[in-house]
C-alpha cells in the first residue's frame, strides 16, 4: 500500500492510501502537472502541461504537447511504465490527456484519463 495522491485523510483520521495501480496514476499525474522548476531538489521534473493549456487549440500544439508528456513520461517512470501512446486534445479552456501505458512487471495494459 502506498500514500494516496493528493494527500488526505479518512473519516478514521488516518492517512489515505492506493493500491500499487493507483499509485502509479497518481505518479503520471504528478509528472504532467508539475512544471519544470517547482520542485526545489529536481528542477527538472515534470512536464510543464498545464502551460500548455494556454498555447491554443491546433492539431499542432496537440501535436507537440503529446511529445512533451510522451518524453517526460519515459524519463520519469520508464522503470515503472512501458507508454503504448498518449492522446491530447483541446477543447476551448480544457484539455484532455489520455495515456495508454503497460505497468513493468505484470504486463498489464493500462488506460489513465485526465483532463484540466
Amino acid at each position: 500500500m502506498q500514500l494516496d495522491f493528493p494527500f488526505h485523510v479518512t473519516r478514521r483520521g488516518r492517512e489515505a492510501h492506493t493500491t500499487s495501480e493507483g499509485h502509479i496514476r497518481d505518479m503520471i499525474e504528478q509528472v504532467l502537472f508539475t512544471s519544470p522548476g517547482e520542485r526545489v531538489n529536481r528542477p527538472d521534473f515534470g512536464c510543464g502541461l498545464l502551460r500548455m493549456t494556454f498555447a491554443g487549440s491546433s492539431e499542432a500544439v496537440d501535436a507537440a504537447t503529446q511529445s512533451l508528456v510522451t518524453g517526460s513520461l519515459q524519463q520519469w517512470l520508464g522503470h515503472l511504465i512501458q507508454v503504448q501512446a498518449v492522446e491530447v486534445n483541446s477543447q476551448n479552456e480544457a484539455m484532455h490527456v489520455t495515456v495508454r501505458y503497460v505497468t513493468r512487471g505484470d504486463d498489464e495494459s493500462r488506460v489513465a484519463q485526465f483532463a484540466r
